[in-house]
């Protein structure tokens, strides 16, 4: 984006956290908002709740400050900051609730953070963001390379030098990290973990930005229901298959393995509990950040959900109103019929292709004639090649009974999974038969959803050890 001055003076009348920095009231909204839903990651707050934490500020404050500093109800502090013409909250009421709930827009999220940035910091490291700036360009260089020859070149390289260092560990020169050094990294390694929250809900804005779109365009829709779904599953198919969604979803992938997480767990408590890290006191919710990315990561994943539910009630109601109106065609004829029942029309009206029905007598019909049966020779001759009767042992039987169970077990931790990710931990045993027996028990589940216009791969190894690879529609398990 080109910062010239009329794209800034459009962006400071438009942009929600411009006008959350140029706002009467904006030391109060920044420092509540950051209080309320960044420092716990708290991804929505009912009415009730964050109106009462706003009234025991404002109570503090107007000791301070005088019952003129701010006169209005915490309540409708919130609804003006959700306004239209705002924008710095998000007011919506979920399923099976009727009471209002609000979590912070990206755009006061990044106006909030801005304003983190501007105090002052007693330590600036930057010899971790340089060790990063080069192993990210490592990494680019690397992965683009198409040369084998080449590629082996490096590791061969790192390969030496990874030996070289065994040797000087064995020799007893040991090289550590310093104070220093252990702080730079501690607080590049927070920016970006705080930046990943951040990052989430900007993902799900776009998401939700969809779903919008999605739920305006089926209640102003007159056309036919294939026209609308195939703009629907374009526009989603252009965010899943963005940069950002494939990263997303890479992200989500690698963050989802049990044995991920584990080593993710078992790094941060090494890393706190280092002398010069725990000197700093670092926030104590520090030490589950992944399980508030994997909270943060399930809110999105049920935006995408809640796309695929409206999207089936709206071919329910479709389908409803096209038996309606065929009931309603088929009264009208009904009733034209009756009124002309007295009107005899003149000439030729209808035509029939007989005038008179085509009489069988029961006793000019064939009897009943049994079928030729065969007469078999029960002689076995046995050829010069030996028969096995060990084939007919090898028949597969899929236990579908355990299938159901793990789909059971998988759907009790998210709303929703596909294909891919449950035979991640569930990799097929048996085959082409196994994945018989998936698409079988997706088929008779009301509960599953089959995408045609996108494709899953499929990969397994038959019992002599060769790859096999299968394209099935995309599959997705609903709770």
């Amino acid at each position: 984006m080109s910062l010239d001055y009329f794209t800034l003076d459009r962006l400071r009348r438009q942009h929600p956290a411009w006008r959350l920095l140029a706002a009467d009231h904006a030391p109060l909204i920044a420092a509540f908002l950051q209080r309320a839903f960044i420092e716990p990651n708290e991804r929505q707050l009912s009415r009730a709740e964050l109106a009462a934490r706003l009234e025991d500020l404002l109570y503090q404050l107007r000791e301070t400050l005088g019952e003129q500093a701010f006169p209005k109800r915490a309540g409708d502090y919130l609804d003006d900051w959700a306004r239209d013409d705002k924008g710095w909250l998000r007011k919506f009421y979920p399923p099976d609730s009727d009471e209002p709930h609000y979590d912070l827009t990206p755009a006061t999220e990044k106006a909030i953070a801005w304003l983190d940035s501007l105090a002052g910091r007693a330590f600036v490291g930057t010899e971790s963001r340089l060790l990063t700036v080069f192993e990210l360009l490592r990494q680019m260089v690397e992965g683009a390379e198409t040369d084998p020859a080449a590629r082996i070149a490096e590791l061969e390289k790192r390969k030496a030098a990874i030996d070289a260092e065994i040797a000087r560990i064995e020799a007893g020169d040991l090289e550590v990290l310093d104070e220093t050094a252990l702080k730079d990294r501690f607080q590049q390694l927070g920016a970006t973990a705080r930046e990943l929250l951040s990052d989430f809900r900007e993902v799900e804005q776009n998401f939700r930005d969809l779903d919008h779109s999605v739920r305006e365009r089926i209640a102003l829709w007159d056309g036919a229901r294939g026209e609308l779904l195939e703009q629907f599953f374009g526009e989603r198919d252009a965010i899943a298959d963005s940069d950002q969604g494939r990263s997303f979803r890479a992200f989500w992938d690698f963050l989802m393995s049990p044995s991920r997480q584990e080593e993710l767990s078992e790094l941060l408590e090494r890393v706190l509990a280092l002398p010069p890290i725990a000197e700093q006191r670092p926030d104590r919710r520090f030490r589950r950040i992944h399980y508030d990315w994997l909270e943060a990561g399930e809110q999105t994943q049920r935006t995408v959900a809640r796309l695929s539910q409206q999207l089936r009630r709206y071919l329910d109601d479709q389908a409803w109103l096209e038996n309606r109106r065929i009931m309603e065609v088929l009264r009208q004829i009904e009733t034209r019929a009756v009124a002309l029942r007295d009107q005899t029309p003149k000439g030729d009206f209808m035509a029939i292709d007989s005038p008179a029905p085509a009489i069988r007598l029961p006793m000019e019909r064939p009897l009943y004639s049994p079928p030729f049966k065969p007469r078999l020779d029960d002689r076995i001759e046995v050829g010069e090649d030996d028969l096995t009767p060990d084939i007919l042992f090898e028949q597969e039987w899929v236990d579908k009974a355990r299938l159901t169970e793990h789909l059971r077990r998988a759907l009790q931790l998210r709303d929703q999974i596909s294909l891919p990710e449950l035979l991640d931990d569930l990799p097929l045993e048996q085959g082409l038969a196994e994945l018989l027996a998936w698409l079988a028990i997706a088929g008779d589940s009301d509960k599953a959803v089959f995408d045609e216009q996108r494709r899953d791969l499929i990969h397994w190894r038959d019992p002599d050890g060769r790859e096999r690879r299968a394209r099935v529609p995309r599959i997705l398990f609903n709770r």
